[in-house]
């Protein structure tokens, strides 16, 4: 079980890492949405960061929530139009 945990882990961090490397916030500088953009990636950083800090304690549960938590604040933002993700539907969930 602890085998199979730890690839899952790996696993979703890796998309996770993919992910915030590829997504790039399109909202207007002064906007109010761009603020909104900002904070989805910044709990998205904090939740993968958590994720690797969880990780390397041997908490795997507390891991793999963590990432997936991440990962749905950017399918969030990219739903909502806040990230260009390049239509990439491999990382991320798109509206279309």
């Amino acid at each position: 079980m602890d085998d199979e945990l730890k690839k899952l882990v790996e696993k979703d961090l890796g998309l996770t890492a993919r992910a915030l490397d590829t997504l790039s916030v399109i909202a207007p500088e002064r906007s109010y949405i761009r603020k909104i953009a900002e904070d989805f990636l910044n709990m998205a950083t904090s939740y993968y960061e958590d994720a690797k800090h969880f990780r390397d304690e041997g908490e795997l549960l507390r891991a793999l929530a963590a990432v997936n938590y991440a990962h749905a604040w950017l399918d969030a933002g990219a739903r909502l139009g806040l990230f260009d993700v390049e239509g990439n539907d491999q990382l991320f969930t798109l509206a279309e």
